[in-house]
């Protein structure tokens, strides 16, 4: 009996488990057809509570009026059907399993099932609240079933209000929290701006503590030097009072004697006195008159003598003094020559440092007010972005196309984008006419048909003419016209009659490609803005690099190690100097980590199926252009302010700026220029600009080393 209760009870997918207890004193209620029918009648009397959009999905009762349970009811019957005493459990489980896989799903189910699918498509999950949209329909289905469900409504009910008011509950904490989040944001705005304010005012003192620095070490350098002054003026003082000290010691000692032979004298005459006086009473008085006086003359000669020598040798010193003193003057002399020619040394050094801090104050002045005029006028850097929703490809093929590029080459590239996506949607192309003036392969009146090539299609077709005219060039020994040669090969590939709507379509291709260097080249040759040497020598540049790169490499394993492969450069390229051999590197290893030591030097030389190559080979066509530039830029100041320059000024100047210049390379320079023969040459006087803007169209490089970068050179190896 409790089975057959469980079964009225459980219509669709809801299946509650009751205790034992719980399924006894329900099962009699139940049982009643009448029950059964009043409660029919109070889930239609329920159908209006759903929304009026759609109508409440009703119940679906069995043949026998009970209600469908399925899949229970379905399992009760078959065992009912197949049910045989005799059998072993095991087996009537398995013919249960098989009925209850061949019972198909109620009709009620089904359409309660479909009832909420429909109200879930008609919801418009873009808004802001589309969760709790979602949430109605459920919300609707649980409520049908509280309300058909009498037994269980208290149990729903108390279920669906603890859910909801716990909705509730979330919701006002999430908007109790939203003030206090817009509090949290402001007070972050706030501590933001008050790091940046003490970030500036810890500039500032940052900045006065420096120049503070400066000031006091160019203090301690004037006390330092003054300290050092002292010491030598000291020094020369105690050599001034030693000296003075020993002078007077000298006369001293001199005096001293002098003093002592005058004592001596002075007792030999008072004995001599005495003597006499003993004497004289036996000796002659004539006799000792003469001695005496005889004496006093005597006398009278050595004082005069002795001050004579005291007034001829009183300031004379002695031989070892005078040969010390001698030679420590000439060793002060030699010192002094010395530091003379230090100092003048010193003072064209001070001299030159003067003329750099005044060179460098003006740079720095320019500087800033380039600055400021920078920030006057400079606009906020756009948002690069952005781009990617509108090119096509997303961002991944933006981020490829902006890596490493600045705004003005951004721009380009953003140019081109729209450039050829316009193109892409043209049909036709307006004929240029048939004038002079107009370019040989596009003399044509009337519409010409756009052909919509792609990028990887054009250069295909760029290469191939490259190819032909190269063996044509073998062939015959001459160089034929590239416009001219352009035409012909595609009357002769493509018929005349389409030749001009694929010429028309390749040159709009290369002229909204900028960026794409076959196309580039292509076409700046093709109008005649570069000469076609340029092409030549840049490539063959690239191929004498891969020769010397491959000599370097006899196992033929496609690497090199970084020494190995700076040799192969340095052999490659001998005039380049040090920063742009740095930079050739720098720009092979882009792809490594700084841990790797080999490099594979093939891959660098690889392109694109566009005809891109690698950062490599673009850099060493980029190193080709500047250095051409730096080579005409010294032409220009080597020429001062002139306007016009004939053959022999502008061939000293050649020879000025590079000395290891032949005479063959200086005729092809001076006619690059003048564009005549050299029989004419002579006789042409052009503008300054225009021979310079002759001169980087074609192929002009440094023959020799440049003087500026030997001196360097030298003072490192100093």
């Amino acid at each position: 009996m409790a089975t057959a209760v469980n079964r009225r009870l459980a219509p669709g997918h809801l299946r509650l488990a009751l205790l034992p207890a719980q399924r006894t004193s329900f099962a009699g209620p139940l049982e009643s057809s009448c029950e059964i029918a009043n409660c029919q009648m109070h889930m239609n009397s329920l159908k209006p509570i759903l929304p009026k959009k759609q109508k409440t999905p009703s119940f679906q009762l069995s043949a026998s009026g009970h209600w469908s349970t399925w899949p229970a009811f379905a399992s009760g019957q078959t065992v009912l059907k197949s049910h045989k005493p005799c059998c072993a459990p095991g087996e009537r489980m398995s013919s249960n399993k098989q009925a209850l896989l061949t019972i198909p799903k109620p009709r009620y189910l089904e359409q309660l099932e479909s009832y909420l699918r429909k109200e879930l498509q008609y919801l418009d999950l873009t808004k802001r609240n589309s969760q709790e949209l979602r949430l109605q329909p459920y919300r609707e289905i649980f409520e049908f079933f509280i309300d058909n469900f009498k037994t269980y409504k208290p149990l729903l009910s108390a279920i669906k209000n603890e859910y909801e008011a716990t909705l509730a509950h979330q919701k006002e904490t999430i908007h109790a929290l939203e003030p206090l989040k817009a509090m949290v944001a402001t007070v972050s705005e706030e501590c933001s701006q008050q790091i940046l304010a003490l970030q500036e005012k810890e500039k500032v003192e940052i900045n006065m503590l420096k120049q503070e620095k400066q000031h006091l070490l160019k203090f301690i350098d004037n006390m330092k030097e003054e300290k050092s002054s002292l010491q030598t003026q000291v020094e020369h003082l105690q050599t001034s009072v030693a000296e003075e000290y020993a002078r007077y010691l000298n006369e001293y000692g001199a005096r001293k004697l002098l003093l002592a032979k005058l004592n001596d004298m002075h007792n030999e005459q008072l004995n001599m006195k005495r003597h006499q006086v003993q004497d004289v009473k036996g000796e002659d008085v004539v006799k000792l008159t003469l001695a005496l006086k005889i004496a006093r003359q005597d006398l009278t000669k050595a004082q005069l003598k002795l001050n004579a020598m005291i007034a001829d040798y009183g300031d004379v010193v002695p031989r070892r003094d005078f040969e010390s003193l001698e030679k420590k003057y000439s060793d002060l002399q030699q010192e002094m020559e010395t530091l003379r020619k230090d100092f003048d040394q010193l003072r064209k050094e001070y001299q030159t440092l003067l003329e750099i801090q005044r060179e460098t104050a003006e740079e720095r002045d320019n500087f800033f007010t380039e600055l400021q005029q920078a920030q006057r006028s400079c606009t906020p850097r756009p948002n690069w972005a952005k781009c990617s929703e509108v090119i096509p490809g997303g961002a991944d093929r933006w981020g490829c196309l902006a890596e490493g590029k600045t705004s003005d080459q951004l721009v380009d590239v953003l140019l081109e984008e729209i450039g050829t996506g316009l193109l892409q949607e043209m049909n036709v192309f307006p004929g240029w006419g048939k004038g002079d003036k107009v370019p040989v392969y596009l003399r044509h009146e009337g519409e010409v048909k756009n052909k919509k090539l792609t990028k990887k299609d054009v250069v295909s077709i760029l290469k191939d003419i490259w190819k032909q005219k190269i063996a044509l060039e073998q062939q015959t020994g001459k160089r034929p016209v590239l416009p001219e040669f352009f035409l012909s090969y595609l009357q002769k590939k493509y018929g005349d009659t389409s030749a001009m709507e694929w010429s028309y379509t390749l040159y709009e291709n290369m002229r909204l490609c900028p960026s794409n260097h076959v196309m580039s080249s292509f076409y700046d040759i093709l109008t005649g803005k570069v000469g076609e040497e340029q092409y030549h020598i840049q490539n063959q540049l690239i191929s004498n690099l891969q020769k010397e790169l491959a000599a370097c490499d006899p196992s033929n394993s496609g690497s090199l190690t970084s020494e190995q492969f700076r040799m192969a450069m340095r052999e490659a390229f001998p005039l380049k100097r040090q920063d742009s051999i740095q930079e050739l590197i720098d720009a092979s290893r882009y792809k490594l980590d700084c841990t790797e030591e080999l490099i594979d030097y093939k891959s660098l030389f690889k392109e694109d199926e566009e005809g891109n190559p690698e950062p490599f080979v673009a850099k060493i066509r980029s190193q080709y252009i500047r250095e051409k530039q730096e080579y005409l830029r010294e032409l220009r100041n080597n020429l001062g302010d002139l306007i016009e320059v004939n053959a022999e000024d502008l061939k000293a100047a050649f020879c000025t700026i590079d000395p290891d210049i032949d005479d063959q390379t200086l005729d092809t320079y001076v006619g690059l220029a003048y564009q005549v023969g050299r029989e004419q040459t002579d006789q042409e006087v052009v503008p300054v600009d225009t021979a310079l803007e002759r001169l980087l169209a074609g192929d002009v490089r440094r023959v020799g080393p440049a003087a500026r970068e030997e001196s360097k050179t030298d003072c490192v190896e100093e």
